[in-house]
């Protein structure tokens, strides 16, 4: 009998499916939350600095991944652009798998900033809650949310759109009661040598660059969903652009129209400085509304995250490198379901952390195998791989590469020793992991060196 193929994944999402994917995932609840850490990066709105910082490393950054999701567009992104730019047999193996590895740390860390900022924002209802019993909630949310995602990726798109719907209006309330009420003497209010420039200054505004591309996370997200794309050449790089963009006016707006608003001083103190916002303004029923609002925003970051996470391991499991048993789709739903529910297990563990040490963890856990990694694997594909067809090319090269290049490793040196060994280390032990497995099973560089 003939081979019967089995499921796979279909081409059904285009510009407007792609965008709202990002943007949902993008904005989510990181203003929501964020603003009061990057304010006390500096202790003033002098380190609103840290949007500009950030906003040119993700828009350069940005366009690497543009280049690479159009001339690779398949299930795993950074992964696949990993093992395509460093060599599929050798190294390019090995940075896959670590970024496989890497996303078992990072994946379920990102997902829990968001079940933990949601949490912060239920306390408006039930403000007597323990932390005990948010932790608790954050982690049910992370359950709550592999059961939504277990449906086709058809009906997943039609929920995203809702759920982008919900974010827009959220944010533009927000920015229009700021920009109608923005007070300049309190949004301007600097501290006495807010801009002196010393070694201080410069590793908390790293800091703060790091909270800012934080909130920038997922612009890349489309790369994951690459082999779900239609016409993956143009729809990539537009979804990327438009999502950065679109993001950059959202969240800049909506950070001082808080401090517009409420006096920097005491919205460093919040945890629910969005409902705060609107309930100085309009009262205690806005507050209420807005809270309500954030929390459905917040499930539809979540909700992007997971969905595109889930890709990874079982792009990687499909080409070997990675645990075979979470190489399978669903049989009549056909999408990645063992991979789905390992992500999302790890995601329920993680919301018992705290937000900003998860923050924190999650940039040292990426930064060096993602950001820098794919950079580097640019300038190789630009340098060897004729072979890869690139629809988009990135204006300016290289140098929105070199940007990004530098500006990443600048923040990852912000973070502080803790995190820097904690995104150090995690790669040495999955480098570990990698050669023993690789010892095992005869691969490179034990065993066979293909070209």
């Amino acid at each position: 009998m003939p081979n019967t193929p089995g499921p796979q994944l279909q081409r059904r999402l285009g510009v407007l499916n792609a965008t709202t994917i990002n943007m949902s995932n993008m904005v989510g609840i990181g203003p929501f939350i964020t603003i009061p850490l990057i304010l006390a990066t500096l202790m003033g709105p002098q380190a609103y600095l840290a949007w500009l910082v950030g906003t040119i490393i993700a828009l350069a950054d940005g366009m690497v991944v543009a280049e690479l999701g159009a001339a690779l567009p398949a299930s795993g992104g950074t992964y696949v652009f990993l093992r395509e730019g460093f060599g599929p047999r050798r190294w390019g193996r090995m940075l896959a798998f670590l970024f496989v590895w890497q996303v078992l740390f990072a994946a379920p860390l990102e997902i829990a900033t968001g079940n933990i900022g949601l949490v912060y924002y239920l306390k408006v209802f039930w403000p007597a809650m323990t932390d005990l019993q948010m932790k608790l909630a954050a982690a049910g949310i992370g359950v709550f949310l592999i059961f939504a995602l277990y449906r086709r990726i058809a009906d997943i798109a039609k929920i995203m759109l809702g759920l982008w719907i919900v974010m827009l209006i959220t944010t533009g309330w927000v920015i229009v009661s700021g920009v109608w009420n923005f007070n300049a003497g309190l949004a301007f209010d600097l501290p006495a040598d807010a801009f002196k420039i010393d070694l201080g200054f410069i590793q908390g505004l790293g800091q703060g660059t790091a909270q800012v591309l934080y909130l920038f996370l997922g612009y890349y997200q489309v790369c994951y969903l690459g082999a779900e794309i239609k016409n993956p050449g143009r729809t990539i790089p537009r979804a990327v652009a438009f999502s950065i963009l679109g993001v950059t006016v959202i969240d800049v707006a909506i950070s001082f129209g808080f401090i517009g608003v409420i006096p920097w001083r005491e919205a460093i103190g919040s945890q629910f400085l969005g409902a705060t916002f609107v309930e100085v303004i309009y009262g205690a029923w806005a507050g209420n509304l807005l809270a309500a609002m954030v929390v459905v925003t917040a499930f539809g970051s979540i909700f992007a995250l997971l969905l595109g996470y889930s890709r990874v391991p079982y792009a990687a499991a499909k080409d070997g490198v990675f645990f075979r048993w979470l190489g399978e789709l669903h049989p009549t739903m056909e999408f990645p379901h063992r991979s789905l529910v390992l992500i999302g297990c790890g995601c329920v563990a993680a919301s018992f952390l705290s937000l900003v040490d998860v923050i924190k963890a999650l940039m040292a856990a990426r930064i060096l195998v993602q950001f820098i990694g794919h950079t580097v694997a640019l300038f190789l594909i630009r340098a060897h791989r004729k072979d890869i067809e690139r629809p988009f090319k990135m204006w300016l090269y290289p140098l929105p590469a070199l940007v990004s290049l530098v500006g990443y490793t600048y923040v990852f040196l912000s973070l502080g020793a803790k995190f820097i060994l904690f995104g150090i280390g995690t790669l040495a032990l999955g480098a570990v992991v990698f050669l023993v497995a690789a010892k095992q099973q005869g691969e490179w560089p034990f065993g066979r060196a293909e070209n």
